[in-house]
């Protein structure tokens, strides 16, 4: 019989030892986790190990239980459930400058009023043409201001033709909005002032995209519409303060990229640039040409060469300007052996 006993007993701590294991961490206290807000030793038996209460914002000496902070700040989301659905989550996309309402709005979707939408949220028949027509009046509401349809219009521009990387749409958005603000939109075209804004917001990141590339992505490459481009660009950057000077080390890896050179031709690019790029023979140069011609010489060297025709298509130059420029690097180049044979 004892043996029996002590086997049923041992039996039943094997299983006690399971249940304890399945049990989800923390069930004993309303939260487990450790702080870090206590550092010294408890006062009362001087352990070291501390409870966080999240539900009553105490901290607990998990040896002897003594209370030491009470009322903590909870730093999380805040996740009290108003409403009779399951979900508790009450925030939503950030603010966006690139939409004309920056997202604030809501909006009824065509998605929720028709097909599987609409039977998920039982709206049938009668009430599927409400809602459409609802769907309507709302999407009209929102752009019945002047300025709402010049910026819903402008925000389309940037996102669909700027081709920029997302921080630097929502840059461009933020210069449109102030030359808006400013006035500078008055009497100009909205395709117009949105270019400029795309242009000046990639100059000012150090990421430069030529102005025959804007104008062709904004469909402005007719003459008249490609010296207003310019002008508005004079403008904008005037008006918001952007006189950041392109330099053309800021075009190489643009450049290679579009003549698809390997990367060591890219290398040779920079260090020719380095070493000659503070000479005083380049002011006044066209930026974009110098660029060009660094590539156009780095490939040569490394083999790589690629035509005049090529690399002018590219930067945007005639070949005339891509062999003059070729003649100063080389008498530089020149120069630079004279002095070191010296």
């Amino acid at each position: 019989m004892e043996k029996y006993e002590n086997k049923s007993d041992n039996k039943s701590d094997n299983k006690s030892d399971n249940n304890s294991r399945k049990k989800p961490i923390g069930s004993g206290r309303p939260s487990q986790r450790r702080t870090v807000g206590q550092t010294t030793p408890c006062t009362e038996c001087g352990d070291t190990k501390w409870n966080e209460d999240e539900i009553r914002g105490e901290t607990i000496c998990a040896n002897c239980g003594t209370v030491v902070a009470e009322n903590a700040i909870d730093p999380g989301a805040e996740w009290t459930n108003y409403s009779d659905g399951a979900d508790r989550s009450r925030v939503g996309a950030p603010a966006r400058e690139s939409l004309a309402d920056k997202g604030l709005n809501t909006t009824i979707s065509r998605s929720d009023i028709s097909g599987a939408g609409a039977r998920t949220h039982g709206i049938k028949g009668n009430e599927a043409k409400k809602w459409r027509r609802l769907a309507t009046f709302d999407a009209r509401s929102k752009t019945r201001s002047s300025r709402t349809r010049n910026l819903t219009t402008a925000m389309q521009f940037i996102r669909y033709h700027g081709n920029l990387p997302p921080a630097l749409v929502e840059e461009a958005a933020s210069l449109y909005r102030y030359a808006s603000k400013e006035g500078i939109v008055t009497g100009r075209s909205i395709r117009g002032v949105s270019a400029a804004c795309v242009y000046v917001a990639a100059r000012e990141a150090s990421l430069p995209r030529t102005i025959d590339e804007i104008a062709e992505a904004f469909d402005m490459t007719e003459e008249m519409a490609l010296k207003e481009l310019k002008r508005t660009i004079r403008l904008v950057s005037r008006e918001t303060g952007a006189h950041h000077i392109t330099r053309p080390g800021e075009y190489l890896d643009k450049f290679h990229c579009d003549l698809g050179l390997p990367a060591p031709v890219l290398g040779e690019a920079n260090r020719l640039w380095d070493q000659y790029g503070d000479a005083l023979e380049w002011q006044g140069k066209k930026p974009a040409g110098v660029a060009g011609l660094m590539l156009y010489k780095a490939a040569k060297n490394c083999g790589h060469s690629r035509t005049q025709t090529e690399v002018c298509d590219v930067v945007g130059v005639s070949e005339v300007t891509l062999r003059n420029l070729l003649r100063i690097l080389e008498t530089l180049q020149e120069r630079r052996r004279d002095e070191v044979g010296q």
